[in-house]
Order: structure tokens, then C-alpha cells, then sequence
């Protein structure tokens, strides 16, 4: 418990870090680095042999993080420079150059290569990333930042609060498993509380915000928002059993070690960036529609004009 508490410590000290640093590049090498470490423990897990097939998908992982917005590289590099670059050429072609290099890696050494080895090292190196992306994307998807940049602190809400409120309530009141041979300690007790503990620490965040932030949340977002904690919690847990599911099948009880006590990356941020994920398509629309019902440009939370989101002012 205490070497918990204190790697918790330091991991909050780099968070508030980054969260100073947020609208630089730090928050490029921080994400890039989450991902890179998360791509290794997946395949380390899944005993891929192969070493140059984990060395290039590291580093894809990392370099993946470069293209998830035009504004990634500020100040260093332009949003108009660097926006030339990564829309020179389609995704879809990175992507596609990988999966060759994968196979043409696999028929060179097919005798300790299995094209299960391929399949989770291209999902480890395509798939982990994207959704560590997003944590670019939402911050770079609005004109006021900082609603971008609580955005991304609702979906970590939602995945901590509801892991933490959830062990808490389940050592109290814990006596009905939820899923006893996936994860043994998790309770339906427990699972209930988790989710009430994100509604309340979601709706004092809310709170907090429009009180200090620049703007307001429109009242029908901020009600959908709300709407979507329960939801979004509840997926954040499915995302945690999915992610023990994998463990129990590569045969570990930690995809990592980087975090003493906590176990790795993928361990402490495995249901977050999906939940991030679901917030960009499901928010996208919502914000086209007050755009449509002319509230004021200027006072209210608003897309950026960027080609790379596919979104337009009005």
C-alpha cells in the first residue's frame, strides 16, 4: 500500500506537470511516451519473438502521435507548416506501409513468427495509439481550450473515479461478485458505487468549471454531459474486464511494471482513451447543433476551423 501511495504521488506531480505544459508539446512526448510503453507491454505480454516487429511498432506508436492534430507541434513548429506536412499524405498510407513491413517481417523469419504475433503487434501499434490520440484531439478540437481540456479530464473522472469508488464501496459493502473467474475482487456492490462516486465528483467538476473557466457550458451540453457519466462510467468498467480478459489469456496478472504498485500503462489507463473516443463522435454533433441554433460565436464553446477534424464554422 505504501509504495501505491507513493508512486500515485509522483504520477500526480507529472500530471500537474503536463497539465501546466498542456498547450505544448509536452503534452506530445507525454502521450507519445504513454503510448510507446503500452504498445511494448501488449506485445510483451503476448510474447512476440520477433524483435525488429516490436522495435518498429514502439516506435510507430510514438510517431502516430505526431499526426493526431495540426497544432501538435506548437510553438515549435506552425499549425499552417505543420498541417502541410501530415496532410501531404493520407493516414490510411502509414498504415498500410506497416502492415507490409509486419508480413514481409513475418515470411522473413516465419519460423518463430506466427501471424497471431502480426495481428496483436498491428493492433498494439495502430488501435493503442489512436485511442491515446484523442487525448490531442479533444484538446485541439475546440476554439475555447479549456473545454477541450476538461473534456479530457471527464473521461479520466469517469475511468478513476468509478475504478477507485468502485474497490472502495466493494471492500465495505462488497458480497456479490460481479464476474468471479475474470476479475475475482470486483462486486455488483462495488461496481454501483463506483458509478455513483463518478456522477457526484463529475457533476462538482462541471460545477467548478463554469464558475472558473472563461465560459460556460451551454445548459443542454452540460445536461447531456451529466447524461453521459453513468453510461460512460459503465463502459470505462467494461473496458477494465475486457482488458482483464487479456491478462488472464496472456497468462499475467500486470501488463507492466512502470508504475511500482500499480502495475503498467495499460493497467492504469486501459478503459480512458475509449471513453475519450466516444466523447469526440458523440459530442462533435451535438455542438453543430448550437452552432445551428445561432448561440453567440464568441461566448460560447465553438469547433476549430481545421480541415484535419473535418469540421467548419458557421
Amino acid at each position: 500500500m505504501k509504495q501505491r501511495v507513493i508512486t500515485a504521488i509522483c504520477l500526480l506531480a507529472v500530471l500537474a506537470v503536463v497539465v501546466w505544459q498542456i498547450n505544448t508539446p509536452i503534452l506530445l512526448i507525454a502521450v507519445a511516451f504513454l503510448s510507446a510503453v503500452a504498445s511494448g507491454e501488449i506485445m510483451k505480454c503476448a510474447k512476440v519473438e520477433n524483435t525488429f516487429i516490436r522495435v518498429v511498432g514502439i516506435i510507430f506508436s510514438a510517431c502516430f502521435q505526431l499526426f493526431a492534430s495540426a497544432r501538435v507541434l506548437e510553438p515549435w513548429v506552425s499549425e499552417a507548416a505543420w498541417g502541410k506536412v501530415i496532410g501531404a499524405v493520407p493516414n490510411i498510407v502509414y498504415i498500410i506501409v506497416l502492415s507490409l513491413v509486419f508480413f514481409l517481417a513475418m515470411l522473413k523469419n516465419y519460423a518463430y513468427t506466427t501471424f497471431e504475433d502480426v495481428s496483436v503487434s498491428f493492433f498494439a501499434s495502430v488501435v493503442v495509439p489512436f485511442g491515446f490520440s484523442i487525448f490531442i484531439r479533444l484538446r485541439d478540437m475546440f476554439v475555447d481550450e479549456q473545454f477541450g481540456i476538461y473534456l479530457i479530464f471527464y473521461a479520466l473522472i469517469c475511468a478513476l473515479a468509478t475504478d477507485t469508488g468502485a474497490q472502495l464501496t466493494g471492500m465495505a459493502f462488497g458480497k456479490h461478485k460481479m464476474s468471479p473467474n475474470i476479475s475475482p475482487k470486483k462486486t455488483i456492490e462495488g461496481a454501483f458505487g463506483g458509478l455513483v462516486v463518478s456522477m457526484i465528483l463529475n457533476a462538482v467538476a462541471l460545477t467548478l468549471y463554469n464558475k472558473l473557466a472563461n465560459s460556460v457550458i451551454p445548459q443542454n451540453m452540460a445536461t447531456l454531459l451529466l447524461a453521459m457519466v453513468l453510461p460512460t462510467s459503465f463502459l470505462g468498467m467494461m473496458g477494465d474486464l475486457s482488458a482483464s480478459v487479456l491478462k488472464r489469456n496472456f497468462g499475467v496478472k500486470d501488463f507492466g511494471k512502470i508504475f511500482p504498485g500499480h502495475g503498467g500503462v495499460m493497467d492504469r489507463m486501459d478503459s480512458s482513451p475509449c471513453l475519450l473516443h466516444m466523447q469526440l463522435h458523440l459530442l462533435q454533433p451535438n455542438y453543430f447543433n448550437l452552432l445551428k441554433e445561432g448561440i453567440p460565436y464568441e461566448k460560447n464553446i465553438s469547433f476549430r476551423f481545421n480541415r484535419f477534424y473535418r469540421n467548419t464554422e458557421p
